[in-house]
């Protein structure tokens, strides 16, 4: 049995391309990609979106308030 390829990602992680598209639903502002706590900040919306198994939920009900 051989190793997975180098270029698969773990499934925390985040497709990079996808980071690149993807902007805040509520203002359309850039996100900043919190590796740490697995999720992306809208410095704008003051708010930061849940990643959840690589999955970005970029729903404003789910997002965490900044102060």
């Amino acid at each position: 049995m051989s190793a997975p390829p180098s270029s698969e990602r773990p499934s925390s992680s985040v497709d990079p391309k996808l980071l690149e598209i993807l902007v805040c639903p509520l203002t359309k502002g850039p996100l900043e990609y919190d590796a740490e706590r697995q999720e992306l900040i809208s410095r704008q919306a003051k708010l930061a979106y849940p990643i959840r198994d690589g999955i970005p939920i970029m729903l404003p009900e789910e997002a965490r308030r900044l102060d």
